[in-house]
């Protein structure tokens, strides 16, 4: 007889795990099944380790809400459990009269979000908080910041442990099909399943979408398609006369190549974006140039033979070159009907931020279905 297990989360990055976290405290016996041996070695560790306030997500949508209510939640996680994190502040900055423009659209998006202690700052000011910053003007976000995306990680972890539950590495769940009781997992493209969870939570970042279309029962209006995007950076291997996350105002497509610091002290610019077909985090060094570029148009006595390629994260995106982009996409029994089957695609930035109330979203939706009594928040 197969095993009747009651929750997998398939997919062992920042958000996988917050949702198993969630589920184990509640009294859930869970299993983290993951495609590779260690846990979080995709988009979790491949991006800046930044606490988002908030600024740029259209009020109204997950992406905002989720960030807004993930922030303070993960502020208060890092604080209790120890978690390295620092509340450095990020400094958007305009060089030209007509920038002050979209540093006003930006503040008045994130206000309506529910971001509420945005700053604008003159010349001055900006030269008193960061004087190698020669801009027109800028808005400060105080409360934007940065962790340490492992050891969050981490700390997930250890909660799911004790609790019961457990992480598994080197199980690629390749097909989930309707068995009585809740769904088989088919590991490894195996024609009979492995065991059948009451509820599953499709977690698998990247590769979400491809496991979205292996699910028996589930329509294509419900597998959206998922475009790669890949971010370079370019790590600095001096001291950088800088004390706040420093970024331009946004171009189109991206935030454009901004500085971001990590808790070592250590520098880095980045990401760019580069529409690729399939995952691949190899580094163009040709790249170098409009990295320098793109540095000096802030920093102007950076030291170009301190720049070098860091490394590159792949984020899957929802929305394609040109598009306006788009929200998370988290669909629950209430949007596709399944029972006990949650599916989350395109969850990029700022995915970190809001891994914690992506985890109550999560619930919340676990709760439309029948399966999952016993389910709830606390």
């Amino acid at each position: 007889m197969t095993e009747i297990i009651d929750s997998v989360v398939v997919g062992a990055g920042v958000i996988g795990l917050a949702i198993a976290r969630q589920l184990a405290v509640l009294g859930h016996e869970v299993f983290v099944l993951d495609r590779e041996m260690d846990f979080g070695l995709h988009t979790s560790s491949r991006n800046s380790e930044v606490i988002h306030a908030g600024l740029y997500y259209p009020p109204g949508s997950l992406k905002a809400a989720l960030c807004v209510r993930g922030k303070a939640l993960l502020y208060d996680y890092c604080r209790r459990r120890g978690v390295p994190h620092r509340q450095l502040g990020k400094i958007i900055f305009a060089t030209r009269p007509s920038d002050e423009a979209v540093l006003d659209a930006i503040e008045a998006n994130g206000r309506g979000a529910g971001v509420e202690d945005l700053r604008r700052l003159g010349r001055a000011e900006v030269g008193a908080l960061e004087p190698a910053l020669d801009c027109q003007a800028a808005l400060l976000s105080p409360s934007t910041g940065i962790v340490d995306s492992r050891a969050l990680m981490t700390s997930f972890l250890e909660e799911i442990s004790a609790a019961g539950g457990s992480f598994v590495g080197r199980s690629e769940v390749t097909h989930l099909s309707r068995q009585p009781g809740g769904w088989g997992l088919h590991l490894g493209g195996e024609a009979e399943p492995m065991a059948v969870a009451r509820n599953v939570i499709n977690a698998a970042g990247l590769h979400a979408r491809t496991l979205a279309d292996h699910t028996e029962g589930l329509d294509a209006r419900f597998r959206p398609r998922v475009r790669y995007a890949r971010g370079v950076y370019f790590t600095y291997s001096g001291k950088v006369p800088f004390s706040h996350l420093i970024y331009p105002v946004p171009v189109p497509g991206g935030l454009g190549t901004h500085l971001t610091l990590d808790l070592a002290g250590g520098a880095r610019f980045g990401p760019d974006v580069e529409w690729i077909e399939d995952v691949d985090y190899s580094i163009d060094p040709g790249r170098k140039p409009a990295f320098l570029a793109a540095a000096r148009a802030f920093w102007p006595d950076i030291d170009p033979d301190r720049l070098s390629p860091g490394y590159a994260g792949v984020r899957p995106k929802l929305s394609g070159p040109g598009e306006p982009q788009a929200d998370f996409a988290v669909m629950g029994p209430a949007e596709h009907g399944l029972e006990g089957l949650v599916n989350l695609f395109g969850i990029e930035s700022p995915g970190l931020t809001s891994a914690l109330a992506l985890a109550e979203d999560v619930v919340l939706r676990l709760e439309a279905s029948p399966r999952s009594e016993g389910v709830r928040l606390v």
